[in-house]
């Protein structure tokens, strides 16, 4: 990769519980299969969808934070698999990305749901508009890591 592709990284990485509303789970480690999305997120793992990972930068996060005036929102507070640090996810869209090991196609702006405003008033509205993360399926398999690098996939890694 030249220095003219933009690098960011894994900041944290969350599982959905097996119930919806609550708590995601912040783990160190992620194992994801292609088609299938992330084993240990049992509730939407192999559903036959495109929306296998979801991603969002933590300085997006922080400026909504900001904008609310709250502090900050805790990592894994806005529901995504995977908070990232140092990247334009948005500006990546269409475009396979290799993340740790495995390669995903970013394919869609993330929709925010109506648990953005039980979090805080007015997050919802914020996160439109290409303000809110990004959608990915997985195109090659791998494991992904806290600390890992994010970055456009060499033309060989979409095989």
């Amino acid at each position: 990769m030249d220095s003219t592709h933009p690098v960011g990284r894994v900041a944290s990485l969350h599982l959905h519980p097996a119930r919806g509303g609550e708590p995601l789970t912040s783990v160190e480690v992620i194992h994801v299969v292609a088609g299938k999305g992330i084993v240990e997120d049992e509730r939407y793992f192999d559903r036959g969808s495109r929306r296998q990972v979801t991603l969002i930068e933590r300085e997006q996060i922080g400026a909504h934070a900001t904008t609310l005036g709250v502090t900050c929102f805790a990592a894994g507070k806005v529901r995504s698999n995977i908070e990232t640090t140092g990247i334009s996810l948005v500006a990546l869209l269409g475009q396979r990305v290799q993340v740790g090991e495995s390669v995903l196609e970013f394919y869609a702006p993330r929709t925010p749901c109506q648990q953005m405003d039980a979090l805080c008033q007015g997050l919802r509205e914020l996160m439109e508009d290409s303000q809110q993360g990004v959608l990915a399926q997985v195109v090659r398999p791998g494991v992904i890591r806290v600390g890992d690098t994010i970055q456009l996939a060499k033309p060989e890694a979409h095989a």
